[in-house]
């Protein structure tokens, strides 16, 4: 039989009440009755009802993390995986327990969201991506719930954001590939409603322009954060007349679609083509050719962006300001063998 709440107080000698305001932390309760009360229930094994509690506090003590669509996007990319790990790290550092929820539409996204929020299932959301006219967005926003966005708005430029400079760090690493001797170069992006893919092509197109370089149209190829959208990629530019000596990759998945894309063409990196990445997740360094890429920190964006959300709960009606709205996680660039000085064609 389980144990309640009235056996806890018996066997501390106190009265259910109290019981009660030790296990929502209140103020009068004095430091010597919690200690006693909680040593009785680790005693009795006693677990409180958390659904119950949340009732009364108004708090659940658990976040929602809204993972990107589509499925497979999450599952057969390591930086999504990293990024809940450091969302989770520190979650369960502050006690808060996380919740996964998804939609394959965003209209079925924006559903989950507000049955979470509105339900009081969870205090308050991280959203993994950045979007133009994102409909979960504007909602969270209009209704004042707390929630922070991986990523940049355009629309809410005060909203909660942990972000990379995703312009500088694509303009670095044109520029690596520029240092390099290289004057074509080409760029394979996502989907150009995200963000992120916005401001790494801008980076790119920036870095081009300052050392007055030419950019052609069909050398920026668009796609999904996937290794397929690398390996079709190649069929196409690789075909061309005038193909780059370089490319600047969106993501490191994607890069290893370009590099099975390129064997199968019997092409060889660095020799025929130098490629420079983002993200630099673990196998980016396991390649063949190990991969260089930009080390944006991805376990810290995630660690950051939870940090940042649960301050902003524990602080909801205070008024008070406890980070900017947007945070920038510093980047690097990690130089391996598959970029590499031009060699001039013949």
């Amino acid at each position: 039989m389980a144990v309640t709440i009235k056996d806890v107080a018996k066997k501390a000698g106190v009265s259910p009440s109290t019981v009660s305001r030790v296990l929502s932390d209140h103020p009068r309760i004095s430091t010597e009755t919690a200690r006693k009360v909680k040593a009785v229930m680790e005693e009795l094994g006693y677990h409180p009802n958390i659904m119950a509690k949340s009732l009364v506090s108004r708090t659940t003590n658990s976040i929602c993390v809204l993972l990107p669509k589509p499925a497979e996007e999450l599952f057969s990319n390591l930086f999504f995986m990293e990024l809940i790990r450091g969302i989770v790290a520190q979650a369960n550092r502050a006690g808060y327990d996380v919740l996964l929820s998804s939609g394959g539409s965003e209209k079925e996204e924006l559903a989950a969201v507000s049955r979470l929020l509105n339900g009081r299932r969870v205090d308050g959301a991280i959203l993994l991506y950045s979007r133009k006219d994102d409909p979960v967005v504007d909602f969270l926003y209009q209704h004042g719930y707390p929630f922070t966005l991986i990523g940049r708005s355009e629309e809410h430029p005060d909203i909660l954001t942990v972000d990379t400079d995703n312009v500088q760090a694509a303009y670095d690493a044109t520029k690596h590939l520029i240092t390099m001797g290289h004057e074509r170069i080409g760029f394979v992006s996502g989907p150009p409603n995200l963000v992120v893919s916005q401001d790494r092509l801008l980076g790119y197109r920036r870095a081009m322009a300052d050392s007055e370089l030419e950019v052609r149209p069909e050398w920026i190829v668009e796609g999904e954060f996937l290794q397929e959208s690398g390996y079709r990629a190649m069929s196409f530019i690789m075909n061309l007349p005038n193909r780059p000596t370089a490319l600047v990759v969106v993501d490191d998945m994607v890069s290893f679609g370009v590099l099975r894309g390129l064997h199968e063409l019997k092409f060889k990196v660095p020799e025929d083509l130098c490629i420079v990445s983002f993200n630099n997740i673990p196998l980016s360094e396991l390649s063949t050719p190990p991969i260089s890429s930009i080390d944006i920190g991805i376990y810290h964006l995630g660690y950051t962006a939870s940090q940042i959300l649960i301050q902003s709960i524990q602080n909801e009606g205070t008024g008070a300001r406890f980070a900017p709205a947007r945070n920038v996680i510093p980047h690097r660039l990690i130089v391996r063998e598959s970029s590499a000085f031009a060699v001039p064609r013949k």
